[in-house]
């Protein structure tokens, strides 16, 4: 084999280069390889490490070590020199090489920094290579390991490093913390647990077939890394089902989750939404509008078995009291299972749904599943701070109850103790606990609260009696039903002198509030879709829209209860924070000093106690497995640790 073809293939590789780089001027990207001196701080305190001889996956190699060569690459290492030049004969010859029966065995020298490789000795093996299309080159590899900062970036590439021990796969670089225990949980494996020679392999195939449909979708390839998008797709779809399906399938579905990859991709895609404003419609809105509409309830359980799907049925009942004349709404029961949940969606978009509200938060998934697969219906699904687009979360802000309660509480608990029982420790619940404290304090500075969870094995609440707690609050009424005050096993009560227990209030999902402010949307032509921009749309609700309330009970001294009415007005107009005060958490720092205005996101993803909090969040291995489902689809803990467990 000549020199003439290795010529001749240079200028094809060179075409291909000149493409690249007016196509990536075009968008306003960069036209050269990255250079790593330029990306590592003058001052660097990394550690580097020696790491011998890897098959590194030639996609990763995305610069070089300096800045000496970038003018002869493109970004993906085709050569832009003149044809005529000694670079261009040296990459023939290196052409010819390789088409050999020899090839190319001698190994590149480069950097790997952050997942990412640079190269120091080999730029023009890389080219050829990779012009070929070689999976994976040999490399001598030199680890540059950054300080750890706490910022995601680098919180993430801490976890790719465990994720590396046991795996050997550079395949997959995520840049968010606790993605690495995701994709472990997906492919059954656990952390730390060594991958077999034909694990890697499997992977690196599935992968490959999975990166090459996800290549095919243009433009948002750009905004979304290819393993983030497996992510989303592993929880719809099973990791054999990246065997099974072709790349045209995998293609195929991946298209229709496009613009969920998009606002799952970016944290900055979540809009919380707070008012139930419902703004101004445009004239071609109003023009189609529904003047009817078919709506679905799918719940988990029944009525008869649980509080919380009577509560939501409560709010049926009052839309078909306001808007019955506009609607034919159909409830389905029992979606306890993935297998039922999708059964009774296709069910209800068969019956004819156009609108379908799914009330629980295990019922996400298989909610997100339908809206892919049926994307002119439109999905609800009851839970917080989701990041898909194909469907509309919604959730209310219990911790305005929870100050009310709290403020009751501090003023009726003689011995300063105060217990609290937590359900989960999910989004929005440690915001649910604080509001209650600073509510106590308000009342009574010298209250205590100690906490306890429901999740773990125990009774609190008789652990509470037994050692001399009698205010208790436990967990919030599912509807407005006055008979959950009288149970007693709802809201805040206390013991009184006679043993018996004595209700004084509970926050209250008014459900109906907010089925009622979106389909008034959607009659009035207010409803916008987001999804065309990627953006997940979230609810979250309080006292001034009407769907949290606080019912109050009889047993309240007058002034008490007058305190609290003034504590609901505050809030339902705005005029009271729980938050805007000066708070200390239970480590001595001050989270704020009066001043601050915490935002929606802050407080959904709150991860610190104030001061009068006496307990912490539960040891994920304390965790009951009835409560394990929960806790996966809306923990809270920050370093993964309950993924880490599950695997």
């Amino acid at each position: 084999m000549g020199i003439e073809v290795g010529l001749d293939e240079y200028a094809h590789a060179l075409k291909q280069g000149q493409r690249e780089v007016t196509e990536l001027a075009a968008r306003g990207r960069d036209t050269s390889p990255a250079v790593l001196d330029e990306l590592l701080p003058e001052n660097n305190a990394d550690v580097v490490q020696d790491l011998g001889v890897l098959e590194i996956p030639s996609e990763r190699i995305i610069g070089t070590k300096s800045a000496g060569r970038i003018v002869a690459f493109s970004p993906s290492f085709l050569p832009l020199l003149d044809p005529q030049s000694e670079f261009a004969n040296k990459w023939a010859n290196l052409c010819v090489a390789h088409l050999g029966e020899v090839g190319i065995r001698e190994p590149i020298s480069c950097f790997e920094y952050l997942g990412n490789f640079y190269v120091q000795e080999g730029n023009k093996r890389v080219s050829v290579l990779r012009y070929f299309g070689a999976p994976r080159i040999p490399a001598v590899v030199r680890r540059i390991v950054p300080p750890q900062d706490g910022t995601p970036r680098i919180q993430a590439y801490y976890e790719f490093l465990d994720f590396f021990k046991a795996s050997r796969l550079y395949a997959v670089q995520f840049r968010r913390p606790n993605d690495y225990a995701k994709l472990l949980s997906a492919v059954g494996k656990q952390p730390g647990e060594p991958w077999t020679e034909d694990e890697r392999r499997t992977f690196n195939a599935y992968f490959s077939y999975f990166r090459d449909a996800f290549s095919q979708l243009g433009p948002l390839k750009e905004d979304v890394l290819p393993e983030e998008a497996l992510l989303l797709w592993l929880q719809l779809y099973t990791y054999k089902d990246l065997g099974r399906f072709s790349v045209s399938e995998i293609r195929k579905t991946l298209t229709a989750m496009r613009y969920d990859m998009l606002s799952a991709a970016s944290h900055d895609s979540i809009k919380v939404q707070t008012t139930a404003e419902t703004g101004k419609s445009g004239i071609l809105s109003r023009l189609s509008t529904p003047v009817y509409l078919n709506v679905a309830f799918v719940h988990q359980l029944s009525p008869a078995t649980s509080g919380w799907v009577l509560g939501h049925e409560q709010g049926r009942k009052y839309l078909e009291e306001k808007l019955g004349n506009k609607l034919t709404i159909r409830s389905y029961f029992n979606a306890d299972t993935p297998q039922e949940a999708s059964r009774l969606l296709e069910q209800a978009v068969s019956d004819g749904a156009q609108v379908v509200f799914t009330t629980a938060p295990l019922l996400r998934t298989a909610t997100l599943k339908a809206a892919i697969e049926y994307p002119k219906v439109q999905f609800l699904n009851c839970s917080v701070d989701q990041p898909y687009s194909s469907v509309r979360s919604y959730y209310g802000r219990v911790y305005e109850g929870k100050f009310i309660t709290g403020a009751i509480a501090g003023a009726l608990a003689q011995n300063n103790r105060i217990g609290y029982i937590a359900s989960y420790p999910i989004y929005g619940q440690l915001a649910n606990i604080n509001a209650f404290a600073l509510g106590a304090q308000l009342t009574n500075p010298r209250a205590r609260i100690e906490l306890r969870w429901s999740c773990v094995e125990g009774d609190p609440q008789a652990d509470f009696f037994a050692n001399g707690i009698r205010v208790i609050s436990n967990r919030d009424a599912p509807g407005q039903n006055k008979m959950y005050l009288d149970f007693c096993s709802y809201g805040t009560y206390l013991m009184d002198d006679n043993g018996e227990l004595v209700p004084l209030g509970s926050p209250v999902w008014v459900w109906g509030k907010f089925y009622e402010y979106v389909l008034n949307g959607m009659f009035s032509g207010t409803w916008k879709s987001e999804k065309a921009n990627g953006t997940a749309l979230n609810y979250w609700l309080g006292m001034d829209s009407g769907v949290i309330s606080v019912n109050l009970s009889d047993h309240l001294p007058e002034g008490l209860r007058a305190l609290a009415e003034y504590l609901r007005t505050g809030l339902s107009t705005r005029t009271i924070d729980p938050f805007a005060r000066r708070i200390v958490a239970q480590d001595g720092t001050v989270k704020n000093d009066g001043a601050k205005v915490f935002t929606p996101d802050e407080l959904l993803h709150m991860d610190w106690l104030c001061d009068n909090i006496l307990g912490s969040l539960p040891d994920p291995d304390e965790i009951l497995p009835v409560s394990q489902a929960m806790v996966k689809e809306l923990g809270i803990y920050q370093d993964g640790s309950f993924q880490k467990k599950e695997g």
